[in-house]
């Protein structure tokens, strides 16, 4: 039975009957999606921007509609303009990843609709999250300092960007407390140029000039990963200069090529010279459920913060990015509140105390995110978060060694996880830019690129709850034949 147009007289907005019948709908709506999902272009390649304005009304309805047509409207309008990130053949970028059972925990959490920001305000949600953190941090085997249960903490924020913000300012906080408010011009940041650009913004954010900010370059010789050696000489000469180390961020899996910082000798530097450490393991983290990748965060015993997001690579709906802390008294020191409105009334106060996570982020608001992340685990478990990560690395192996015996392409750099960064050799960039477009405008895939040493690189990420073998080498079919096609017109010039 189809829904009714509301009566704005006697609307009730959670009838659950009429919540029970919408959302049957909207589960249905999203099934036929999910099956149908291969036959919708990757990306639409003829799209411009204003085209939704084109096709909706100026102002919104007087009257309420029948979900029917809000779904109908979906289906005409809204689908055709959109970018599947759940395509088995989406390889842009780093994996979105959504499942059934991120959906289900995502349902309970938006369904319950609680707000905890203080313990108070709900007290199971906020206590799950301490629960759920450290269970995250176990399975990836951080060291027992960054979880409650050793010490440390943490909280689940909507995103990296997040993340870094918060920890930049405790860090910036912790080095003030020491210097005078004055000394925020003489604060110096450290990251390599891989680093994600999103540390960049976070220090701006924070107030650290950006001629603070140093860009150490990496290269091949590295693996693109980020030299102590080079982070101690740039420490010395800015201490030398009367300006003050404050943050070096060390990343396991660059957004661009997939490198891999190293993290102990990085550690070790900041340790030297008192820098808070940070370790952004965004998308790689994820691996380190499998025992096989977890020495790519060997050293993260040495970091102040680490952080990954299990909304990219562990079947997490987004959003989702946990941060553990070594020192929470940092963290809520730099980010804290107090209003009288706010106060825990009638909490009694002991061993464990109870954590207010408005303390450990910067919006006061907050969502039920730690029921969506506990639902994943419990249904998939360990072995088959495992099995899931390592049915991709599988098929990015196959795919990079199928570009390898291809005497036309290059692996630019050797992969790691399950992203292959490759291009077609004793060419122009103009040539590998024609390919990846002539990939994308087909509609039967979508990548991304990245450009190392002034070359054009094509990024392919195996990560989608969908993608299996059967994409992967069917995305390298399609390479194949555009390539074809683009080097066919370009030695014809």
């Amino acid at each position: 039975m189809g829904s009714l147009p509301l009566d704005a007289s006697s609307i009730r907005p959670l009838d659950p009957e009429a919540f029970a019948g919408n959302s049957h709908d909207v589960v249905d709506f999203l099934a036929e999606y999910y099956r149908d999902v291969d036959k919708y272009p990757v990306r639409a390649a003829d799209l411009e921007p204003g085209r939704l304005r084109k096709l909706l009304p100026e102002v919104a309805p007087e009257h309420g509609e029948p979900l029917e047509e809000v779904l109908e409207d979906v289906r005409r309008d809204i689908l055709p303009g959109l970018t599947h990130w759940q395509s088995p053949s989406f390889f842009a970028y780093f994996p979105m990843n959504a499942s059934a059972a991120g959906f289900a925990g995502e349902m309970l959490s938006v369904g319950l609709n609680v707000v905890p920001f203080l313990w108070a305000a709900s007290p199971a949600a906020a206590e799950l999250e301490t629960v759920v953190v450290d269970w995250m941090g176990k399975l990836l085997g951080l060291p027992s300092r960054l979880l409650f249960s050793g010490g440390g903490g943490g909280v689940l924020q909507g995103s990296t960007c997040e993340a870094v913000v918060c920890t930049l300012t405790a860090a910036r906080d912790r080095a003030l407390a020491r210097l005078g408010h004055e000394a925020i011009l003489r604060l110096v940041v450290y990251a390599s140029d891989q680093t994600h650009a999103t540390f960049q913004k976070g220090a701006r954010i924070v107030g650290i000039p950006p001629s603070n900010f140093r860009v150490i370059p990496t290269s091949a010789d590295t693996g693109y990963g980020l030299p102590a050696g080079a982070v101690r000489e740039a420490v010395e000469r800015d201490a030398a200069a009367g300006l003050v180390p404050l943050y070096l961020c060390a990343t396991v899996g660059t957004t661009g090529l997939g490198a891999v910082d190293p993290v102990r000798e990085l550690g070790e530097v900041a340790r030297r010279y008192s820098m808070w450490l940070h370790v952004d393991a965004a998308y790689a983290g994820s691996a380190a459920v499998c025992p096989e990748f977890r020495g790519y965060l060997g050293g993260a015993e040495l970091a102040d913060s680490v952080s990954m997001n299990p909304h990219k690579w562990f079947l997490t709906n987004n959003d989702c990015c946990c941060l553990w802390v070594a020192t929470p008294r940092d963290l809520t020191a730099a980010l804290s509140t107090d209003p009288e409105y706010l106060r825990n009334v009638g909490t009694t106060t002991g061993t464990p105390a109870a954590i207010d996570y408005k303390d450990w982020q910067i919006s006061l608001s907050r969502r039920f995110r730690a029921i969506k992340l506990w639902v994943v685990l419990r249904r998939y478990g360990a072995a088959g978060l495992r099995a899931h990560i390592r049915r991709h690395v599988t098929a990015a192996k196959w795919f990079e060694r199928a570009v390898a015996a291809d005497q036309r392409f290059e692996v630019v750099v050797p992969r790691r996880f399950s992203l292959v960064c490759f291009r077609l050799r004793a060419v122009n960039d103009d040539v590998n830019r024609e390919l990846l477009s002539a990939v994308n405008e087909s509609g039967r895939a979508f990548m991304t690129h990245f450009v190392v040493d002034g070359k054009f690189v094509i990024r392919l990420a195996v990560g989608g709850a969908m993608t299996e073998m059967q994409h992967v080498m069917d995305a390298w079919d399609l390479l194949q034949g555009k390539a074809d096609e683009v080097l066919q017109r370009y030695y014809q010039l």
